[in-house]
């Protein structure tokens, strides 16, 4: 299985960014910006700023194990802060250049400075993550729209058929399994 981070941005989806986060590590600790209105490429008049939250998760647990995410009129930024996890990001936009392409970005501690880093992911594609550190993980999310149940989709993923390039079919088991979770 192949992951993507700040050194692998092999085939990335249309309009997933990667933004590389600057560490400020010293004797006391980190620092980390997050999130800046200066960073034309995850904030701006199309990425505005909608509500900031935080989730912690246990080890080896997904937010919704067989159904994906979908906002049809939000983009969300993930920034990883402890732990480790998979995201998979699946593009089903069928008027994308890269219809039915699956993305694997794997954020974190564990990659030490290149871990840290905020993922755009675009209104539209399919998305979820996986806990694969062996410690709880703390996922920030600054979506462009405050929180609407009635704009959030969840779809089966056996309704989607999502593959991984090799023509397996996509599961969180087979993530898990890569990390001997």
């Amino acid at each position: 299985m192949e992951y993507l981070n700040l050194k692998n941005r092999r085939d990335l989806i249309q309009d997933v960014v990667i933004r590389p986060l600057k560490v400020n590590r010293d004797p006391r600790g980190i620092l980390v910006e997050t999130l800046k209105s200066n960073w034309p490429d995850v904030f701006g008049p199309n990425q505005p700023f909608g509500q900031n939250y935080y989730s912690i998760t246990s080890p080896g647990m997904t937010r919704d194990e067989d159904l994906w995410h979908c906002h049809p009129n939000q983009d969300d930024r993930f920034v990883v802060i402890q732990g480790d996890i998979v995201v998979a990001v699946y593009d089903w936009r069928r008027q994308s250049p890269i219809y039915g392409r699956l993305n694997l970005f794997k954020m974190g501690e564990s990659e030490g400075n290149d871990g840290q880093y905020l993922l755009l992911i675009p209104k539209n594609t399919l998305h979820g993550f996986c806990v694969v550190s062996q410690e709880p993980a703390i996922l920030l999310n600054f979506p462009t729209l405050i929180y609407n149940p009635k704009e959030e989709g969840r779809i089966p993923h056996q309704e989607v058929g999502a593959k991984f390039p090799d023509g397996t079919t996509f599961s969180w088991d087979l993530v898990r399994k890569s990390f001997n979770l």
